[in-house]
């Protein structure tokens, strides 16, 4: 299967890197500079379940002959996503999203059609530094993804065998996407709420005396998630219970690492949906409210240029 991949950051660039190594055709379509840094370098990801370091195809415009799409942009260049990758959708190539939250769904479909638009997750911590490396935080490596309408029968089922089951990576089709993508938002949103409010990680919050405040967020997150259909199952609370109760935890959100080196977050997106949810469902929404607005209170210092 042919593979382009929007970005060779964080999440496309881990992705991306184990995809080449199960033999599929890549295609990163990245700006003038990544390019450069990736001709000079190659793709660099470093990696607890083993490195990459290899040549790579760039591309600066999409265009046809591709099976999919592996979009991992932010979810605040979605439209600038959405524009660049149009070529190859409209081409015929189908549609993995990896961004955070759900908010997405809507653009995408509108723009291009359910029919293109799969419904998918990563579960993965990975960041890019400066000297663009990728580097994978753990050994998180699942990617999963699946049609809307629930056929496992089509393309997105294809890629899964075609990317398959490995030491650096599990890739997973499976007919209920949507009820997945709840239960990432449900730990998502606890830990991207917890970690942003209190600028520290889960096992600092909980060594901190913070444990019942993040089980609240929990539950009230899997409230929101089964007044819209998608109740979380004991198993899943359970889990989630023991990783925000664990005092020796470094786990925090890609948000708080955004906030922390002064960048752009993904608040609205994943805080503010949250909060309209809450409220639309009738679930208490204080957590989620002051969350949302330490968020906003910093864009705004960052907007000004007024941060330390």
């Amino acid at each position: 299967m042919r593979l382009l991949v929007l970005g060779a950051g964080a999440l496309g660039g881990y992705f991306g890197g184990r995809a080449l190594e199960r033999g599929l055709e890549v295609v990163f379509l990245v700006r003038p500079r990544r390019a450069a840094q990736l001709a000079r370098d190659g793709l660099r990801v470093e990696s607890p379940l083993g490195d990459i370091r290899r040549a790579v195809q760039t591309a600066e415009r999409a265009g046809p002959g591709f099976d999919a799409v592996l979009l991992s942009c932010k979810a605040y260049d979605l439209e600038d996503a959405i524009a660049a990758i149009r070529p190859a959708v409209e081409a015929g190539a189908c549609v993995l999203p990896v961004l955070n939250g759900l908010a997405h769904m809507d653009t995408l479909n509108d723009a291009f059609g359910p029919a293109q638009i799969w419904g998918g997750l990563a579960k993965c911590q990975a960041t890019l530094a400066a000297d663009g490396v990728v580097k994978h935080l753990g050994d998180w490596r699942w990617l999963t993804f699946g049609e809307q309408d629930g056929r496992m029968d089509g393309r997105a089922a294809a890629l899964a065998e075609a990317l398959g089951k490995s030491k650096g990576l599990e890739a997973e089709a499976v007919p209920d996407i949507q009820r997945r993508m709840w239960e990432k938002l449900v730990h998502l949103g606890t830990v991207a709420a917890g970690t942003v409010l209190m600028r520290a990680n889960v096992g600092e919050i909980v060594r901190a005396g913070g444990r019942d405040f993040l089980l609240a967020l929990l539950e009230r997150n899997a409230a929101i998630a089964a007044a819209h259909g998608h109740a979380m199952t004991p198993a899943f609370l359970d889990s989630y219970r023991a990783l925000f109760s664990d005092p020796a935890s470094a786990y925090t959100a890609s948000m708080l690492r955004d906030l922390e080196a002064g960048g752009r977050t993904e608040a609205e997106h994943i805080l503010g949906y949250l909060a309209e949810a809450a409220r639309r469902a009738g679930v208490e929404d204080t957590l989620h409210a002051m969350a949302l607005l330490h968020a906003r209170a910093y864009d705004q210092r960052r907007q000004a240029g007024r941060l330390a």
